[in-house]
């Protein structure tokens, strides 16, 4: 995509947009944060009303099962926002692990309305303009979680209980946010990809999704021998293409037809044509000739992050 095609797209490029592939797990009780805390890759017991985090579920090997914007919405609730067709199951695990904490897992997808906020809308909606990724704010009923920006826009999820009257802002398709979230980089776990990755092979480490210093949590070890011995050779790309991409398609480099290198995370049609996507795939093929589905596929080309990898810095 060419700068110019860049600056005129993000000039309309502001809004609401509703959101319905996302659904929310609610966390009550004396004992939520300090259960989450023990079960994801974020820390969740220093968590404050004025911050959200990016957080994984994975298995005892270390791959991801669900991914989570949580923040609290009280001092003993902490709302969960995944990806709904791993919902029920997410919640079914997770569930095995309470215990007896005091903590109680529900799904509250039909309490609360979702909506993507891109561009002056964030600021129209009572957005702090200068806020970083992963701050929240409280307005009313409302919670505003920033999140990384797409094209140079600010971008924030509301998530209201149902009834809250919605930020008023133009009304954009759905499609305009799921596009947005595919060009931050950040991706948002989905069913065709449970169990494929550790958070590094999402580059989760650099967009505030695992925290190194808290103490265990389930698949704890494969995580930091990724990060600290240097093992990792996947990482997530971004991508465009001329035909439609879907999550869990496969992804041919040019130097080996039979094998495949990667797999499309994430994946939305393009406001000018096209499509964008997010690639987990190995380092070594990203500077290669890249198909999706087949060696003959749709050809992919690698644009650039909108962020730093954490080992860059």
């Amino acid at each position: 995509m060419t700068g110019h095609h860049n600056s005129r797209m993000t000039q309309s490029f502001h809004g609401i947009a509703p959101i319905s592939h996302l659904g929310v797990i609610r966390v009550q009780g004396d004992d939520a944060a300090s259960f989450l805390h023990n079960q994801l890759t974020q820390d969740f017991a220093l968590l404050d009303l004025q911050h959200a985090r990016l957080a994984a579920f994975l298995s005892a090997k270390g791959r991801m099962q669900a991914s989570f914007i949580g923040f609290k919405r009280s001092a003993s609730e902490v709302l969960l926002v995944c990806s709904l067709d791993l919902l029920p199951n997410t919640l079914k695990r997770l569930s095995m692990f309470v215990l007896r904490s005091k903590a109680k897992l529900t799904d509250a997808t039909a309490e609360f309305s979702l909506h993507g906020l891109i561009g002056d809308a964030v600021a129209a909606a009572g957005g702090t303009p200068q806020a970083q990724p992963w701050d929240k704010q409280d307005l009313g009923e409302a919670s505003l979680v920033h999140l990384y920006p797409a094209v140079g826009q600010p971008r924030a999820l509301w998530v209201a209980p149902q009834g809250t009257p919605i930020p008023q802002a133009p009304a954009l398709p759905a499609e305009a946010w799921l596009w947005s979230e595919v060009q931050s980089g950040v991706a948002t776990l989905s069913a065709p990809l449970f169990e494929l990755f550790v958070p590094q092979m999402l580059n989760y480490e650099s967009v505030g999704g695992v925290n190194f210093k808290k103490g265990c949590y389930p698949g704890q070890e494969v995580v930091a021998r990724s990060q600290f011995r240097g093992t990792l050779k996947r990482r997530a790309y971004l991508v465009q293409a001329d035909a439609a991409l879907e999550p869990g398609m496969e992804v041919f480099a040019a130097s080996d037809a039979e094998q495949p290198t990667g797999t499309v995370v994430q994946a939305a049609p393009a406001p000018d044509g096209g499509w964008a996507g997010l690639v987990s795939m190995q380092i070594a093929s990203a500077g290669e000739a890249l198909h999706a589905g087949s060696a003959g596929g749709p050809a992919l080309t690698v644009q650039p992050l909108p962020y730093v990898l954490l080992e860059d810095i």
